[in-house]
């Protein structure tokens, strides 16, 4: 199951992931995900992982699928903050640290949730109009 968590900052989506996480679920966060696209430039994620048991196998197709069509379009992404005491997603992030140098992942413990939601909602300035000439003409 998925439920959607308050964000915390207009350019985040923050959910939950617990017990069985299906196809329908995970399709809910997608849409999040895109339509926050749509009006935002940069976008980071949040997710709570907590005892979910499994995902289907459709839903893992799905996040597989998902993920690849990204892989054009990282510059939408931020940062993404997984909060869990599951250790064995650790790696995971490390691998995707190195495949999407522009977007950011880290896993951070139970404890650390606070930090975990603060560095989310941290979002870089877009560069100013003039500064951007500036970079151009120096």
């Amino acid at each position: 199951m998925i439920e959607f968590l308050p964000p915390g900052a207009s350019h985040v989506v923050a959910l939950r992931a617990s017990g069985r996480v299906n196809a329908d679920d995970l399709q809910e966060a997608i849409d999040a995900i895109e339509a926050l696209k749509k009006t935002h430039p940069r976008i980071s994620l949040y997710t709570e992982i907590d005892e979910m048991r499994w995902m289907t196998l459709t839903a893992m197709l799905r996040d597989l699928g998902y993920g690849l069509t990204q892989i054009g379009d990282m510059a939408h992404y931020h940062r993404a903050a997984v909060v869990t005491d599951h250790n064995w997603l650790r790696p995971l992030a490390s691998l995707e640290n190195h495949l999407f140098k522009p977007f950011e992942v880290r896993i951070f413990d139970t404890h650390h949730r606070d930090e975990a939601k603060e560095w989310v909602r941290d979002l870089p300035e877009a560069p100013q109009a003039a500064d951007a000439d500036e970079a151009t003409a120096g």
